[in-house]
């Protein structure tokens, strides 16, 4: 799958002004370091078929302990060198003969034992400091390949009865190391990377689907044409190796925050993903890691310099050739059809005791996944039917999908915060109601996803679902996620389609008249208005907006919602209450004040690469609304809407290229006048929590004692009055929507 073109622009709003130094506090704050079983994670869910690949393991790793008790002090470099071919000439007469997925010859086989044995036995090579990472590099790949041809290669008495027991793929690496990838954003280097070469046994010149045709992503297919496999591209990367000095928690925790690095791009360019795998290396101690939607976890240290460290790794190794694609980390309810040329997406949702199953054909990628952590959230427009092989005829889907990994409680059935229980409310509130139509998506379908274990029974697909018990046990009160996928009718392009500020405008306002018409007539507060859940509609009178994505909606006539504030938003547009994580109410004031700060963001940073600044932007007062700490990002905003004078310094900053900006600003400046400003009450004036009242009835020393003085919060006494100032700035959105359609 390959996101639109127009997806291709990367917003402001995802783009820290200092990328690595946001990793590495996001690899500070969700890793989990030191769990036990994170590789038993890669191991195959059918009890039997992992048997038979740990024997597998436990060989190749018998194997490389041969020829590591070859290197003996004393031996000359001639002697060494005839002891090694001796030993890979006898294994190698043990094991299965080269065939069509084997790449080595015996002499490639000797020279990559020859670059690996020097970092797995400390001081046999004068030449080589296991603290120099460099040195590490083409020691490590040669080892993952030596593995990955002995994969293919097993011993005479040990081959596979069945065809579970069959290797799906090799893990290889990448030939170049610590190589930039074509397709990073920011062009950092990797250390080393993994990529899987499938091996397709059941591929006839009929056939759809083969074992591995969830691990491909349209971009990946295209990445293969490109570019040769010695250069890693994010599109195709299974795995990204960061390779470190030592093993000082200093050194891994920057080797943890590349890894995080690094996997942001993994997840822009490859739409399949569920999780992403990684290694660290810290001289000749290695571990595991795993990064899900709200987790990092590494394993303990795997030490390459002894038997047992050996074997843990080689082990971990294997698995991921015989594995389930999802236990990689890939999606398996999505995959290539070979046959149409298209990619297969499958609802698989529970309905009560009922498992239903539809799939879908991708047509396009309108929203991909941005970040490590959080819901990975993913749109795609689609068809009921394959897309024509004829390049003339009209290809165009009409449904979208949403994939999300939200945070759920208890059964799909108990869970009120599922959005596709919302989203159905909305359709059936709004349904008849003529002048919302097209503002919002009309429910088709969905719910939470399942997936189908070793034995055939369909599970929830969960985070604990992915990391097994033994791992989840250990993770404390991590909350759980689960894999959900909407189908709904109803397809807009992303806001950057935008054309123009008039347009802008137009879009805006329809979004926020079907957030008030949902309010209204439904119950339900949207709580997430951010860019990427604004999309651009357009048909023959005019251009429109769509409000979607509805899984932070809540229901207000829950007794509980106004105090349920996880994960409300996107930080550059959260407001100040769910930044806080305060107990004032939630109202439709905290979505009208995330509206003031999209169009704050959008007139500075633009909306697409027409309207992107050229300069530098990283010391503009309204960086700060990024920031990673939420209390500090709260006292920004509090700070920066707090009198116009002030919020004129943010609206100063807009991009003066774009056109008919400055009419853009009095637009913003009159919307948080409304907001903030336009009251008779003093006490609901200004955004800064300052302000202190003497009770009449204390005297003065009364006074001075901290329990008798007040603070008044003004977002505390303006939801007081939330439905009046809600209405006004709709009627002043209304006004200047209605000279910009014109």
């Amino acid at each position: 799958m390959e996101s639109s073109s127009s997806s291709s622009y990367s917003s402001a709003s995802t783009q820290s002004p200092d990328r690595f130094a946001e990793s590495k506090a996001l690899a500070a704050h969700y890793l989990k370091d030191n769990i036990d079983g994170v590789q038993a994670i890669a191991e195959h869910s059918d009890q039997t078929t992992q048997q038979f690949v740990t024997k597998q393991a436990e060989s190749i790793a018998e194997f490389i302990d041969e020829l590591v008790q070859r290197v003996k002090p004393g031996l000359d470099k001639a002697e060494l060198e005839n002891e090694l071919k001796a030993t890979i000439a006898a294994q190698l007469k043990r094991r299965s003969p080269a065939g069509r997925c084997s790449e080595k010859t015996e002499a490639d086989m000797f020279n990559s034992a020859v670059r690996f044995l020097k970092w797995l036995c400390p001081g046999s090579d004068s030449t080589f400091s296991k603290t120099n990472e460099k040195h590490i590099y083409p020691c490590f790949v040669e080892l993952i390949n030596f593995v990955a041809e002995l994969v293919v290669r097993p011993l005479l008495d040990q081959q596979p009865t069945s065809f579970d027991e069959k290797p799906k793929r090799l893990i290889r690496s990448y030939i170049l190391n610590n190589a930039k990838s074509d397709k990073a954003e920011d062009k950092h280097y990797i250390n080393m990377a993994l990529k899987c070469d499938t091996l397709n046994y059941t591929m006839g010149d009929n056939a759809e689907y083969d074992e591995d045709s969830y691990l491909i992503s349209e971009a990946c297919l295209k990445a293969n044409d490109e570019w040769s496999d010695e250069r890693p591209n994010y599109p195709c990367i299974f795995a990204v190796v960061e390779v470190q000095p030592n093993s000082s928690d200093a050194k891994m925790q920057d080797g943890f925050s590349q890894l995080v690095e690094h996997s942001k791009d993994v997840y822009r360019n490859q739409h399949n993903r569920h999780f992403i795998w990684g290694l660290v290396s810290g001289g000749s101690e290695v571990k595991a890691c795993v990064f899900g939607p709200n987790f990092l976890l590494a394993s303990q240290f795997m030490d390459v310099t002894s038997t047992a460290g050996r074997l843990e790794l080689i082990r971990f190794l294997v698995n991921w050739s015989f594995c389930e694609p999802s236990k990689l980390g890939y999606d398996p309810t999505i995959r290539y059809n070979y046959k149409h040329e298209c990619f297969a997406i499958d609802m698989v949702n529970s309905n009560g005791q009922m498992l239903t199953q539809t799939t879908y054909y991708l047509r396009e990628v309108v929203v991909i996944a941005e970040r490590v952590f959080g819901r990975h959230t993913r749109c795609f427009v689609v068809g009921e039917q394959p897309p024509s092989l004829d390049e003339n005829s009209d290809n165009s889907g009409d449904i979208l999908i949403k994939d999300a990994w939200p945070e759920v409680s208890g059964s799909a059935e108990d869970d009120m915060r599922d959005e596709s229980r919302l989203l159905k409310r909305v359709s059936d509130g709004l349904a008849g109601r003529s002048e919302f139509n097209g503002l919002y998506p009309k429910y088709i379908s969905g719910g939470r996803m399942q997936i189908q274990n070793a034995h055939g029974d369909s599970v929830d697909d969960t985070t604990r679902t992915i990391l097994g018990d033994t791992v989840w046990a250990q993770l404390g009160d991590l909350p759980l996620r689960a894999h959900m996928r909407i189908a709904m009718s109803g397809v807009g392009e992303p806001l950057e389609s935008v054309q123009s500020i008039y347009e802008l405008v137009v879009v805006i306002y329809d979004v926020m008249r079907c957030h008030m018409g949902i309010l209204k007539h439904c119950q339900i507060l949207h709580r997430d208005i951010s860019e990427a859940n604004i999309l651009v509609r357009r048909d023959d009178t005019g251009v429109h907006g769509m409000l979607i994505d509805f899984d932070h909606s809540i229901d207000i006539t829950d007794e509980g919602y106004a105090v349920r504030t996880e994960g409300a938003g996107t930080r550059p547009f959260m407001s100040i209450n769910n930044l806080e994580d305060n107990s004032t109410k939630r109202t439709a004031l905290d979505d009208w004040e995330s509206i003031i700060y999209i169009l704050c963001w959008l007139g500075t940073f633009g909306w697409n690469r027409a309207t992107q600044p050229s300069g530098s932007v990283s010391k503009m007062a309204i960086a700060s609304w990024n920031d990673y700490d939420e209390m500090m990002n709260a006292n920004s905003k509090r700070r920066d809407m707090d009198s116009s004078r002030i919020f004129t310094e943010i609206t100063k900053g807009f991009n003066p290229n774009i056109p008919h900006i400055s009419a853009f600003k009095k637009f913003v400046n009159g919307l948080r006048a409304v907001l903030i400003d336009d009251h008779d009450d003093p006490d609901m004036r200004g955004a800064i929590f300052d302000k202190n009242i003497i009770p009449e009835e204390s005297d003065t020393d009364d006074f001075l004692e901290d329990e008798y003085i007040v603070r008044l919060d003004p977002f505390v006494e303006r939801a007081k009055h939330w439905e009046s100032i809600s209405n006004s700035l709709l009627a002043k959105l209304e006004t200047y929507a209605t000279v910009c359609k014109k």
